[in-house]
């Protein structure tokens, strides 16, 4: 909610986009600055696709923690990245060198596409993040595998 002034850097609003405390810092200590990198690309690359994640995540029913998934997805991105994962999708999609842009649109599919899978599944509560995301993980790794993946950006705006 870029609009919205924040009170103080430790502040209650923080809990407005899906951090679990007052102090986001605390939320970021396993992706660091690419945690933040990566919501912040999204947040202002993708603006209106962010929101829609955003109020998605918000669901009475099957609401989650925005940027703790955010967080983890940049994990799962880096989890790729790290094991030769994206070669195939980075052959195919880039024209010369990735750069940190490359992986950021990794990411901003990843979440978005997380966001779709998670409200399909139908989760009784967010105790199922981990079979979820693990389930998500494998789907996105055939992918992945193949001599042609792509994880192609397809915004399609729905509302639930």
């Amino acid at each position: 909610m870029p609009e919205v002034r924040l009170e103080a850097r430790i502040t209650k609003q923080w809990d407005a986009i899906g951090f679990q405390g007052d102090d986001p810092k605390t939320d970021f200590r396993g992706m660091g600055i690419l945690g933040l990198e990566n919501l912040l690309f999204f947040a202002s690359n993708y603006n209106g696709a962010a929101r829609h994640v955003l109020l998605h995540s918000r669901h009475p029913e099957f609401g989650y923690s925005f940027a703790i998934v955010g967080i983890n997805l940049t994990s799962m991105a880096h989890e790729f990245l790290v094991r030769g994962d994206l070669k195939n999708h980075m052959f195919n999609v880039v024209q010369g060198r990735p750069s940190i842009k490359h992986f950021n649109q990794v990411y901003v599919y990843l979440f978005y596409e997380f966001d779709k899978y998670w409200l399909a599944e139908k989760p009784k509560n967010i105790m199922e993040f981990s079979r979820i995301r693990d389930l998500f993980r494998g789907r996105i790794s055939e992918i992945l595998r193949s001599p042609r993946g792509i994880l192609r950006l397809n915004f399609a705006i729905e509302t639930i």
